[in-house]
Formats: structure tokens, sequence, C-alpha cells
């Protein structure tokens, strides 16, 4: 049998109609491939969808709709750009029955939690941009099968960061992705689905994650992830100057970026691809035949530069207990376990005899129920609006730099990493 590839495309590769030609001319160059090819929602739609039921949740009806009608605009007119502004077309249709099916969850008033919520609206960004590019495809003479990932990514009830059943995903994953129908199949990152069929998400940015998974349930021969840089850098251009390319790197070396807060790779990424030994490509969708970085289980990848990563919105929180008792493992398993009972994301910790301080990631509704249970117990202080910024391989002029231009809340070392929690750079 010939082998099969995972290709993942992010949301800026389908940020307009321009774009969606370009990521078809890079499956033109693969069509006679095995390919399954995980779709994020189209650039800023995550946002926005988020956006729309925050004012749900608020009651902004009028703010609330308003967003709405600019994301049923802007997703109608990148499908008409599409198919040469036939509104007659069928995938304008398509495209205006799931923006009917988000209006429909929208009605009436929230009645299950926030977290469940999301899961249901938050999904319609990946559905939307899957359907939009498989037609657009099928128009193009690209044949394809849209594969509903609900029906095979399946998931427990953790909405927000759904843990995936892997026996039975394997199970319907070889049905729905059968190379019998066909050698090209698109879904959608990012989403799943419960057992009877209620939609879940695999956690914020998580489209990466289901290539990963997708790969390692359907043996795939290695997995590309398409991005608007170059390959993996040793740190963001956006925000450092003189970046480089990293040529390769360990699957080692590529958790420890992820848990920093690398953005081109999801944490959860390496791990399924590890289990099996799948190489990982991260390549240009800008410059397609360029060489990329590509992620292997091997050590011996070369010395690496410096790599620094800026991981934005982060908290640190102080906690002590209110009878001045001593920080011991009594009380480091209270705070571990509500922090974990709310999904809030542990970056950075350190504690003395009376106190434990913690850097973690903000999302208001997790951080504000996180902290009123604290409150039960500790004395619970914050700075809010920090940056984490990581440097591995780091040198001592980078270090000293680094002190020099930034105050510094709180800092950790070992051998080959070095942490800080800073003002925004």
């Amino acid at each position: 049998m010939e082998p099969l590839f995972v290709f993942k495309f992010g949301g800026a590769s389908v940020k307009s109609a321009k774009a969606i030609r370009n990521l078809a001319d890079i499956l033109l160059k693969h069509r006679n491939r095995n390919l399954v090819v995980v779709i994020s929602a189209m650039a800023k739609t995550t946002n926005a969808l988020e956006d729309i039921l925050s004012r749900w949740f608020e009651g902004d009806a009028v703010g609330m709709q308003e967003r709405v009608d600019e994301l049923e605009k802007f997703h109608i007119e990148a499908g008409l750009e599409l198919v040469d502004g036939d509104e007659n077309h069928v995938l304008i249709s398509v495209i205006k029955l799931l923006l009917e099916q988000l209006k429909s969850q929208l009605k009436g008033k929230p009645h299950k939690s926030y977290d469940f919520h999301y899961d249901q609206i938050v999904s319609f960004g990946e559905l939307l941009s899957t359907h939009i590019v498989s037609y657009y495809l099928n128009e193009i003479g690209i044949s394809n099968i849209l594969v509903d990932a609900r029906k095979c990514i399946i998931t427990d009830t953790t909405y927000r960061d759904g843990i995936v059943d892997e026996e039975t995903s394997s199970i319907l994953c070889q049905k729905e992705f059968d190379l019998g129908k066909g050698n090209i199949f698109i879904t959608q990152g990012f989403i799943g689905g419960t057992k009877v069929g209620t939609t879940t998400t695999l956690g914020r940015e998580g489209s990466d994650y289901t290539a990963a998974i997708l790969a390692n349930l359907l043996n795939a021969k290695d997995v590309t992830i398409w991005k608007d840089v170059e390959g993996v850098l040793n740190a963001d251009p956006k925000i450092f100057s003189n970046t480089q390319k990293l040529d390769k790197i360990s699957y080692q070396e590529a958790i420890e970026l992820a848990y920093s807060g690398a953005q081109v790779i999801h944490p959860k990424t390496i791990k399924p691809l590890q289990n099996k030994g799948i190489p990982l490509y991260v390549k240009s969708f800008i410059n397609p035949d360029a060489a990329g970085t590509v992620i292997i289980n091997n050590d011996n990848v070369g010395k690496l530069p410096p790599i620094l990563i800026l991981k934005r919105n982060q908290v640190l929180i102080s906690l002590s207990p209110r009878d001045f008792s001593f920080v011991i493992e009594d009380c480091l398993s209270k705070i571990f376990a509500i922090l974990y009972k709310h999904r809030v994301k542990v970056n950075m910790i350190h504690n003395s005899a009376i106190s434990f301080t913690v850097c973690v990631d903000y999302d208001k509704i997790r951080f504000e129920r996180a902290q009123e249970e604290l409150k039960e117990e500790f004395s619970v202080r914050y700075n809010s609006g920090l940056e984490l910024l990581t440097v591995r391989h780091y040198t001592h002029e980078i270090i000293e730099e680094i002190a020099k231009k930034n105050v510094i809340y709180l800092q950790q070392r070992t051998r080959s990493t070095a942490r800080f929690v800073i003002d925004r750079l």
C-alpha cells in the first residue's frame, strides 16, 4: 500500500480566497499522494467566535449580532471570490447553512457551562473553513473527501480540552479515512466529539495535535505543518532581530520548546509522533519548495544556538496560608488540585517556607474560578499582564542583557534553560 502523509494548514494559510488558492497549488503538487489534510479556522475567526461567545454570556445582544454579521460577511465574501461571484453556487448555500446553525446555538440564554458552549460555538470556525476548502478543491478538479472530525476524533467531556479516546478513535479513523474511497481527505483540526455526538475541542491552537493524532492512528509516513515562516526559528522574528532557522531538532527539544510556549508547535503534538517515530516537518506555505525544519527521534542533531521563546498573557500568583503556617506538602497538593480542576496551566513555580508563587497562563474564566476557590484557604496576591521569557541554550551575555533591559519578577535557571517572568517587552 502507498504511504499516507498528513498535512496541516493553519489559519494564516486559509485567511483569504487568495490564501486558499495558494493552498490548492500546494496540494496540486501532491495530488497523487495519499493525503489527510487538517485545516484550522480562517485567520482571526476563532478570536471572533470567542468574542461572540463572551458577548452572549454577558447579555450583549447588539454587540453579539454585530460580530456574527461581520463573521458571516467575511466567510461569504471569501466563498464568492472562490466561485467567481456565483451567489447560487452550492458552496455559498453550505456557508449560509452553517452560519444559520451557529445562530441557532446563540438563541435564548446560555443554559450550560461556559466551556460546554465554547466548544459548540467556536468549533464553527473549523467547520466553515473545511467546507470552503473542500468545495473549492472539488470545483477546480482536486477530488477530495470531507471527513467530519467529530465523528472520528472521540474524546471525553472535558470541554475546551478534550482527552482523546485513542482506541475508539483508531477504529473510527480507519473507517472514515478509507483509501478505497479516495486519496485526499479534508478534515477539521482542533475539534472532536463525544461518543454520543456532542462537539468538543482539544485546546486552543489544537489543530497541530489533531494532525499528530491522525498520523499516529493512521500510521502516516510523516506530518507537515505549513506555516507563514520558513521553519522553526530560534526566536519570533516579529519580536526579536537576527533570527535563524533550525534545520533539524529532536523530539525532546521540540517538547521543551512547545512547553515553553513556542507558537510554531502545539505542546501536545510531539508525543503521538514520538510514540511511532513519525517525522514532523515545519515548512513555509509562502515558499513551499524550501527545506524547512525536520523534527526527528534523534538527539544527535548538532549544537543549537540560543533559542528565545516569549509567552505573553501571564499571571504571577503568590499564595500563603491564612493561618501563617508553613507551606508543606498538604498545601501544595491543595493548590495544584485547584489549578488542575479549573484547567489553569502552570508554567513556573517557586516556594519558600510560608509562601508559594506560580506563573500561569491567563484565561479570564478559568483564572477567576480558580482564584475564588484559592481564596477560601489562602491569601492571594497576583500580578497580571506579564510575560514569560524562556531561553534555551543560553549564554551569559544573553542573561546579562535580559537583566539590564527588564524588570524581573521571578527567574529560574538549569544547565540548559533560563526562565524569566518579566513586564511586557
